[in-house]
């Protein structure tokens, strides 16, 4: 077990750790959180409930991590189970009692009393069980149990490796967001899609409801309601002098449901904000935000935590990489092939940042000629070629694709995301140019990069590229396409800071530097000297490596620890100021 912490290690709450209201979009005022303990057992693969438990599991932290109290890896022989008894509060008398997880990686079965509930697999979407008829009075049992392969398997893992090494990072097996339960009535609404339109001044709501009845829409600015009426599925509501989302002015508009006067109440909030590609005045296409051209200064962030893994230890810990990131200069964050809680997106929405939201990676990994040697020489792969990028099976493009739709679905009413990732560097990739034009059309109001770095198929919306070490250059006009030209990932530089690294002698990173001196003169000359002339030419948005270190990786702008800024503030500050059209 590896001793790097965060300040934060210390900060979790032991007892309910990651207790705040898991759904900022979607929020009814009862919910009982279910973090905590758990009783653990690890057993071969049988379906048979364990008669013994062998120690204590810390939710929602995965085994792996040293959060969890536990910190061993789960083979892909091995089951893994969890225990805890809870019993609910008087809110719960007369509802309906579901039960949410936020992600339990990868495939499991819940059980209440003894009694199969459900399963679900996917190791990144949330899901949720009505348990109201499996439940007894007073005390109740909930036993989960999960099966992880990590990469003995085909399925959506991100970069979760049973070997760490290098860019691939300790596995996250398990149960690793918040687990709770929500009383609901029997007529309820299930789920409401918000749309913004700044150019009609308006925001469309549309609603699927469990049951039937009439919702009492509100929408509310500062406090003040500026519009009720009633509704049955969809309703579109003027916004007169609509105050506009953007990071520099991120105002949310507070918006209230009712259903049947009552029986259900949901709030929510929604930012007028629209992500668009339009032309300068030289006719070079641009990214634009709220109808006007806006260069995307943005980090490649990964959310890893050393202690914990893909999950936070706290949600301070979440706020912390957001607003650093946006004190130094940025705009936009690429959410790198995680899906996080949506907490996260939460925090983004409220303080200003910009999110480009990737699809979780899987299958195996491409080799080396496809995802070395063709990139570089700009040699791009069809991408039907289905066991060329180890997608041979239709049942595992079947399940990218639900999975991805299902990331789209949880993920819609964030008003921070602008753009949908599909597929990264050719991994796991297949038909983009079709997937990239299906997310345009399934969501208008966002911006789609079909294939980040590798193997473009000419699909929407970016000439996307990646360039480590090698000098960046404008793509040319036939490659380019009528495109904006985005540098979706580039940098990497890299400082191994004794004391503040995952393991100090095999550290990985691109191009190394020994002090925050030599770091900052070289980040400052490639923006002045290579970056920034380019943005007069069509660049129209950067991701550098990285918010921090990862593990073996230390080419972050933080240590793995946030414990040193590895670039100096002013530098960071000073290119990020000159990097605007």
């Amino acid at each position: 077990m590896n001793n790097l912490k965060t300040e934060w290690f210390d900060k979790a709450d032991r007892t309910c750790p990651l207790n705040d209201y898991p759904r900022p979009q979607f929020v009814r005022k009862d919910w009982m959180c279910l973090n905590g303990e758990y009783d653990y057992a690890i057993t071969g693969d049988t379906e048979l409930l364990p008669s013994v438990y062998e120690g204590k599991i810390l939710v929602p932290f995965s085994i792996e991590s040293e959060l969890s109290g536990v910190g061993r890896a789960l083979h892909p022989f091995e089951r893994l189970w969890y225990r805890r008894y809870f019993t609910l509060d008087e809110s719960f008398a007369g509802k309906r009692a579901v039960l949410h997880f936020g992600a339990v990686d990868w495939e499991c079965k819940v059980f209440i009393n003894g009694k199969a509930v459900g399963s679900h697999t996917g190791g990144y979407n949330p899901f949720e069980f009505d348990i109201t008829d499996f439940l007894s009075d007073g005390e109740n049992e909930l036993i989960v149990r999960v099966f992880d392969p990590t990469d003995a398997g085909h399925q959506q893992r991100g970069k979760q490796i049973l070997k760490p090494v290098g860019f691939w990072y300790t596995a996250t097996s398990g149960i690793w967001q918040t687990v709770w339960l929500e009383p609901v009535s029997d007529n309820r609404i299930n789920r409401v899609r918000i749309t913004p339109d700044i150019d009609d001044n308006s925001v469309k709501f549309e609603f699927d409801v469990v049951g039937s009845g009439d919702i009492t829409v509100s929408v509310c600015e500062d406090d003040n309601e500026m519009f009720s009426d009633k509704v049955d599925k969809e309703l579109t509501v003027k916004i007169e002098n609509p105050k506009l989302w953007s990071p520099e002015s991120p105002f949310l508009y507070d918006v209230k449901f009712s259903l049947n006067g009552g029986e259900d109440e949901v709030s929510s909030y929604f930012g007028m904000r629209k992500f668009s590609i339009v032309k300068d005045d030289s006719g070079i296409p641009r990214l634009a935000l709220n109808n006007k051209p806006y260069f995307q200064r943005g980090l490649l962030d990964q959310g890893y935590w050393p202690e914990s893994q893909l999950t936070a230890p706290t949600d301070e810990a979440m706020i912390f990489d957001i607003s650093e990131m946006k004190r130094l200069g940025f705009n936009m964050l690429r959410k790198h092939i995680k899906e996080e809680p949506l907490r996260w997106y939460y925090h983004c929405d409220r303080l200003g940042m910009l999110v480009w939201q990737d699809m979780i990676s899987g299958g195996k990994p491409l080799n080396l000629i496809y995802a070395g040697a063709f990139p570089n020489i700009n040699v791009h792969v069809k991408d039907n070629q289905y066991k060329a990028f180890n997608r041979d099976l239709p049942e595992w493009r079947e399940e990218f694709e639900k999975e991805y739709k299902e990331l789209i679905d949880n993920l819609y009413n964030c008003v921070s995301i602008c753009t949908w990732v599909p597929f990264n560097e050719g991994w796991g990739q297949f038909d983009a140019k079709r997937i990239g034009e299906w997310t345009k059309k399934y969501d208008p109001s966002r911006l789609v990069d079909h294939a980040s770095g590798w193997h473009d198929q000419h699909g929407p919306d970016f000439k996307s590229v990646h360039k480590y070490i090698f000098p960046v250059h404008m793509p040319t006009s036939r490659r380019q396409a009528g495109r904006p030209f985005v540098l979706s990932e580039y940098g990497g530089y890299s400082w191994n800071i004794e004391g503040h690294v995952w393991n100090y002698k095999r550290s990985f990173g691109y191009i190394q530097y020994k002090s925050e001196e030599s770091l900052s003169k070289a980040y400052r000359k490639l923006h002045f000297d290579q970056i920034i002339p380019l943005i007069k030419k069509g660049l129209s948005a950067t991701v550098y490596t990285q918010v921090s270190d990862v593990e073996f990786e230390v080419n972050g702008i933080f240590t793995y620890d946030r414990k040193v800024l590895k670039i100096s503030e002013d530098v960071l500050k000073e290119c990020n100021e000159a990097m605007k059209y």
